[in-house]
């Protein structure tokens, strides 16, 4: 009897424990809980259903769940402390980003929120993009032009001779012709003596010397064709471009050619050179890479350049489109408006120093237009 005494008492204990359990439980799914408390309470049921009454285990888990209970309080403490600034950017963000565009363009929307000097201040005038004062300058500079153009024709009528650009000797001026195809002899004249400087048959002297000679020559020799066959504008105007280029060209070459000659003679020396110098082009006169340079779209030389994998076809001939535009361009600032004025002034010395004074002034405004069409064509295109 004294066992089933005991055996109904701890069924009836086991009972009592699960109906406190699953009431426990219940109230936990009720509140709210997430599946960690369920899972939790769920294994405290499986530990006390199978312990039976055993009261130092029941105070263990009492003194467990305490903590827990500290430790989750704890950690609703810490999420009630405001955030860092950091994060507090963050969560304006977020905010603002989850409320949409709705309320972006509204006039309640403040627009000052911060203490700042105005974009036109002497204090923040120089920090501002200044591409719309840009544009407007452009703008202006377009209608005033254009005014002067359309008054200048109607006063004067289109003043343009196709003589200035063309006459009957224009496709036959051979003798011009003939110098810019001679002009390929200076450079191979400028190669032979960086060729001979590299076998050490000249000295410094005698090296500088004559690149003077032959770059002074390049650039004589076209004028003097120039003047005694009395060519066309446009004849004369070619040639002396190609002369020009060829001539900035040999300095550009002969200045290189005499720095990499040094660097090989210091190498030679056994001196050290500092680490900005990059020697990875050693001094070598190469024919391949003069021809090149001569050709090539640049006024600065050196043994090789970074090059695309194929010639671009379209790129090229953007850029003959423009050189032909701004040359004829340049043309017709020389013919409507330069020409007539110095046809229409006296000598300055020979009458009033005023008038030549105002001439000058008047001339000034399209020989920056020339100047900047010949630049831009002379240097890019």
């Amino acid at each position: 009897m004294a066992i089933s005494d005991v055996h109904e008492t701890s069924v009836a204990g086991d009972g009592a424990n699960h109906s406190s359990l699953r009431q426990r439980h219940s109230r936990v799914a009720s509140s709210g809980g997430n599946m960690f408390d369920e899972a939790e309470a769920s294994a405290e049921a499986v530990m006390i259903a199978s312990s039976g009454s055993d009261d130092s285990l029941n105070e263990k888990i009492g003194a467990a769940r305490e903590e827990k209970v500290k430790e989750r309080q704890k950690q609703k403490e810490e999420d009630r402390k405001p955030p860092d600034h950091a994060s507090r950017n963050e969560v304006q963000d977020g905010e603002r980003a989850a409320a949409g565009d709705n309320f972006t363009y509204r006039a309640s929307v403040p627009v000052h929120r911060r203490i700042k000097d105005s974009p036109l201040s002497s204090r923040n005038i120089f920090k501002q993009s200044h591409a719309g004062l840009f544009n407007l300058c452009v703008v202006v500079l377009i209608a005033v032009n254009s005014r002067l153009i359309i008054e200048n024709i109607m006063k004067y009528g289109w003043l343009i001779n196709s003589g200035f650009w063309f006459s009957s000797k224009s496709l036959r001026d051979w003798p011009l012709l003939m110098c810019c195809i001679s002009l390929n002899l200076f450079p191979l004249a400028a190669f032979m003596v960086e060729k001979l400087a590299q076998k050490k048959r000249i000295s410094e002297p005698v090296i500088f010397l004559l690149h003077t000679i032959i770059m002074t020559g390049e650039i004589l020799f076209p004028v003097l064709v120039i003047l005694s066959c009395d060519s066309t504008f446009l004849s004369g105007l070619t040639l002396m471009m190609v002369a020009c280029i060829i001539w900035l060209k040999l300095v550009s070459y002969a200045h290189t050619s005499h720095d990499l000659r040094s660097l090989s003679l210091s190498i030679e020396k056994g001196e050290t050179l500092p680490n900005n110098l990059n020697m990875e082009h050693p001094y070598r006169v190469s024919f391949r890479s003069m021809a090149y340079f001569m050709v090539a779209p640049t006024l600065c030389y050196q043994p090789s350049y970074p090059r695309t994998p194929s010639v671009r076809k379209g790129w090229v001939f953007r850029q003959l489109i423009k050189l032909v535009i701004f040359t004829g361009l340049m043309g017709f600032i020389i013919e409507q408006y330069m020409h007539p004025i110095v046809q229409n002034s006296q000598h300055p010395f020979k009458g009033n120093l005023l008038y030549g004074f105002e001439r000058t002034l008047k001339l000034s405004v399209p020989n920056v237009y020339v100047w900047l069409c010949m630049f831009y064509c002379f240097f890019h295109l």
